[in-house]
């Protein structure tokens, strides 16, 4: 160190680097500090409030009545509520399977440079600019059996009644969130692919393989990390999905589509039962959660390891 000090070159002591290293952390701090709060207020408050009113008996008219674990019993014994948690599952499936491989079919041909691509990747993001109540008024007026698409065109596989049918009904609300969904998750794998090196691409040309095998062996397994980030997106999305389903319903939703969030609307909003509707949001939060966890522990994502090795 006195060789480096004669020499005209700074040199810092262990507290000086400490004491540097302190004062960046509390910069960072107070970086953060304001997206602290408003998370706090905004996710962490009403959580903690919907948990308070799980075991409390309220119609929003009188005051809160405590009533323990009542609520949580009287829910979870309904079948109601056992028909909405597997139809609620059952629609996360079916989007997942629907919306992910379209997804990473189109995100990897939109990340070529192509200008015909870069034009229609800019038209699949159209979707995304609409807001859900919109697109399902929209969807709602073209699927009309009397006036709708299918009466127009004379097609009679249109001219169904694509929303008062249970089976189908539930089909079309899978198809209406893949067409207004599967443009972002497409962005998302289209940015992934444009960063996979193209020295993995050259070493597998170098050994013979096509363009299939390269999609299986290269691009798939440099998207591990995307798909579970994806899949979350798409399984929280899915369970707390109620706006579209709520329009294209007219508010009376068949028991094809009643899911845990438009059970949760019609047990707070039409019955006045807040304590239950708020037993069913928790029991959405505990979903939710524990969706996230298992697919993060399953893809290695909570380790981060590189994907990468030897570049």
């Amino acid at each position: 160190m006195t060789a480096l000090r004669d020499r005209g070159i700074p040199t810092y002591t262990r507290r000086q680097r400490a004491r540097g290293v302190g004062a960046a952390n509390r910069g960072a701090a107070w970086m953060l500090m304001p997206a602290l709060i408003f998370f706090i207020a905004f996710a962490i408050v009403p959580l903690l409030v919907a948990l308070w009113l799980s075991f409390a008996r309220w119609d929003a008219l009188r005051e809160p009545v405590w009533v323990g674990a009542d609520n949580w019993l009287e829910v979870l014994s309904d079948p109601t509520t056992a028909d909405a948690l597997l139809l609620s599952l059952k629609v996360v499936v079916l989007s997942w399977l629907v919306q992910t491989p379209v997804s990473v079919l189109l995100g990897t041909w939109t990340a070529g440079r192509q200008r015909n691509r870069a034009v229609l990747a800019a038209i699949f993001v159209l979707p995304l600019i609409l807001s859900s109540a919109a697109v399902a008024i929209a969807f709602k007026a073209i699927l009309d059996p009397n006036f709708g698409l299918g009466a127009s065109l004379g097609i009679p596989l249109l001219e169904q009644d694509w929303l008062g049918n249970e089976q189908l009904a539930l089909i079309t609300v899978i198809f209406v969130m893949a067409w207004q969904f599967v443009p972002f998750h497409t962005l998302l794998y289209q940015g992934a692919v444009r960063g996979i090196p193209a020295s993995l691409y050259e070493a597998a040309q170098l050994d013979g393989a096509g363009r299939v095998s390269q999609f299986f062996h290269v691009t798939i397994p440099q998207l591990r990390y995307t798909i579970a980030a994806s899949s979350t997106l798409i399984a929280v999305g899915t369970l707390t999905y109620f706006d579209a389903i709520f329009v294209l319903s007219a508010g009376i939703p068949n028991a094809g589509v009643r899911i845990l969030p438009i059970l949760m609307f019609v047990t707070g909003f039409s019955a006045h039962q807040f304590g239950k509707a708020s037993v069913i949001a928790m029991i959405l939060v505990v979903i939710g959660l524990a969706i996230g966890v298992l697919i993060t522990k399953l893809s290695g994502f909570d380790r981060m390891e590189s994907q990468q090795e030897g570049l």
